[in-house]
C-alpha cells in the first residue's frame, strides 16, 4: 500500500496519472524541491505499462523464449521433452513480477514524501480539479501547476460483441487460458508480441492485417527477418484482409474474413485478440473547461517544454502523440518536471528507439531506409546479415541483420536498425550515436568486445568505409 503525506486541499504541483510518465514526473519534481500530489486510481503507481502492458507482456515473452530455446537446441546435441505448462503458475509468476515493481514505486512515493491520492481527477477550471476517490467520495483540489499523464487505451473493433472470448491486450495478458486457436486482429507490435507468446504456449495463431505488410512503417528488411520465423510459428498470416464480423457461439467465435479481392471465408477460434492500436485518454479529463487544445486525433497540443495552451499545465506521454512508448514518456516527464521547477529544459530527441519484442527482436532509431525512400532522401546504407557473426553462430541463431544509414556527404549517422536476438539491447548504441551526432567512422573506430552481437554494429560501420 502506498504511503503518503496527509491530503491537502491545495497542491503546488499535481500530477494526474501514475504511469511511466506520471510517476517519473512526480519523482523528478519532488527531487527538485516541489511539493507534489500524484493522482492515480491504482493502489500504487505503475500505469498500463507495469500493470497491463510492457512488463507483463515481456514476462510472458520470456517464458515463450525459454520454450523456443529448448525446441531448437537439438543441433547442439541437446534434446528436451516437450514442456508441461502450468498456466496458473505462469500467471502467478507474471503477477509477482508486476507486484514487485509497483510496490517498489509505492515505497518511493513515501520516501519522497509525495501526497498520493488513489483517485481520478477532472478539470473544473484551469486551477481546480474534482478528485473522485475509489470509494466514490469527491473533493476539490486547487493547484498552481499540473502535469497530465492520463495515457491511452486499446481501440475496440467496431461492431464486435462484448465477450470474454474477444480480448484486448489487457485481457490477453490476464492469461485466462491457452486457446487451441487464437485470431489476432492487427499485425502491429502488440499483436505480434502477444501472438508470439501464445504460439509458444501452444495456441495455433492466425494474424489478419488490413494493410499489405506486418509492422506498417517499419523497415522492410527488418520485417522480412521476423516474417521468416513467423511464417513457421503462426498457423496463418493474412495481409490485406479485414474482419467483417465476429459472432460468439457457446464454445467459439465465428470470424468472417474478407481479403482485398473481396473473397470471404469463415473460421472459428476459441479466442480473438483485437490489437488495432491505441487512442489517448483525453476524454473525461475536463479539458473542455480549460484552454487546452486537442488535435483531430485527440492528442493534447504541447510545446517544447510540454506546456499546453494553459502555460501552467503540462501534458506528457501517450496523451501527446506518437510514438506511444514508455521511454518517450520518461523523457517528456523529466522535461516537464524541470520546466515546472523553473529550470531550462527542452524535449528535442534526435532519435527515439522503437523495439518489437518478438523472436527475433526488431529495433530501430532515427531514419529508416523505407522512410528515406518515401521522402526521396539520399542515404548511404550498410547492411550486414548475421550469418558470419561468431556470437550468433555460438548461439545457434544466425537469423539477424544490422543496418546503419549515414549521410553520403558528411558520414553523419542518420539511423540504425537491428533485427535479431537482443536487438532491443543493441539499439541503445545507435541512439547514443544519433544523440552525439556521431559519424560512421566513429562507430568503425570504436573497439567492440569479441565475440558479441554488438560487433555487427562495428562491422556494418566498417562496410560504410568500404572495408
Amino acid at each position: 500500500m502506498t504511503e503518503s503525506t496527509p491530503e491537502p486541499a491545495h497542491a503546488q504541483l499535481v500530477v494526474i496519472g501514475g504511469g511511466p510518465g506520471g510517476y517519473s514526473a512526480a519523482f523528478k519534481a519532488a527531487e527538485l524541491g516541489l511539493q507534489v500530489t500524484l493522482v492515480d486510481k491504482e493502489e500504487n503507481p505503475g500505469g498500463v505499462c507495469l500493470y497491463r502492458g510492457c512488463i507483463p507482456s515481456k514476462a510472458l515473452l520470456h517464458a515463450a523464449a525459454v520454450i523456443e530455446e529448448a525446441a531448437v537446441s537439438t543441433p547442439m546435441g541437446l534434446t528436451f521433452a516437450p514442456p508441461t505448462i502450468d498456466v496458473d503458475q505462469l500467471r502467478t509468476w507474471k503477477n509477482e513480477v508486476v507486484q514487485t515493481l509497483t510496490k517498489g514505486l509505492g515505497t518511493k512515493v513515501g520516501r519522497l514524501k509525495l501526497t498520493y491520492l488513489q483517485a481520478t481527477a477532472q478539470f473544473l477550471d484551469a486551477h481546480t480539479l474534482l478528485v473522485t476517490k475509489t470509494d466514490g467520495t469527491e473533493a476539490r483540489l486547487t493547484f498552481e501547476q499540473a502535469i497530465v499523464a492520463t495515457g491511452s487505451r486499446p481501440i475496440a473493433l467496431p461492431g464486435a460483441p462484448t465477450s470474454p472470448r474477444i480480448m484486448d491486450s489487457t485481457g490477453a495478458l490476464d492469461l485466462a487460458d491457452v486457446p487451441a486457436r487464437l485470431l489476432v486482429v492487427g499485425g502491429g507490435y502488440i499483436g505480434l508480441e502477444l501472438g508470439t507468446a501464445y504460439a509458444a504456449l501452444g495456441s495455433k495463431v492466425s494474424v489478419v492485417e488490413m494493410t499489405g505488410e506486418l509492422l506498417p512503417g517499419c523497415d522492410r528488411d527488418l520485417v522480412s527477418v521476423l516474417k521468416r520465423k513467423l511464417d513457421k510459428r503462426f498457423e496463418a498470416i493474412d495481409l490485406k484482409t479485414k474482419v467483417v464480423s465476429l459472432e460468439e457461439t457457446e464454445t467459439v467465435v465465428l470470424a468472417r474474413l474478407e481479403n482485398h479481392k473481396g473473397e470471404a471465408r469463415e473460421e472459428h477460434f476459441e479466442r480473438v485478440l483485437v490489437a488495432i492500436g491505441r487512442r489517448p485518454n483525453s476524454e473525461g479529463v475536463g479539458f473542455e473547461n480549460t484552454a487546452i487544445k486537442l488535435d483531430p486525433r485527440g492528442f493534447v497540443e504541447v510545446d517544447g517544454q510540454r506546456r499546453t495552451a494553459e502555460p501552467h499545465i503540462y501534458a506528457i506521454g501517450d496523451l501527446t502523440g506518437d510514438p506511444m512508448l514508455a521511454h518517450k514518456a520518461y523523457a517528456e516527464a523529466h522535461v516537464a518536471a524541470e520546466a515546472a521547477a523553473g529550470h531550462k529544459s527542452l524535449y528535442d530527441p534526435r532519435g527515439i528507439p522503437a523495439v518489437v519484442f518478438t523472436n527475433p527482436d526488431i529495433a530501430w532509431c532515427g531514419l529508416t531506409e523505407t522512410l528515406a525512400a518515401e521522402q526521396g532522401l539520399k542515404v548511404k546504407v550498410a547492411k550486414l546479415p548475421w550469418r558470419s557473426n561468431g556470437r550468433s553462430l555460438t548461439l545457434g541463431d544466425t537469423n539477424g541483420m544490422t543496418k546503419i544509414l549515414v549521410d553520403p556527404a558528411s558520414d553523419r549517422v542518420l539511423g540504425v536498425a537491428v533485427a535479431g536476438r537482443g536487438a532491443g539491447e543493441l539499439i541503445a548504441e545507435g541512439v547514443l550515436a544519433l544523440e552525439m551526432a556521431a559519424v560512421g567512422e566513429d562507430l568503425a573506430r570504436t573497439i567492440h568486445p569479441h565475440p558479441t552481437l554488438s560487433e555487427t554494429l562495428y562491422e556494418a560501420a566498417q562496410m560504410l568505409g568500404g572495408k
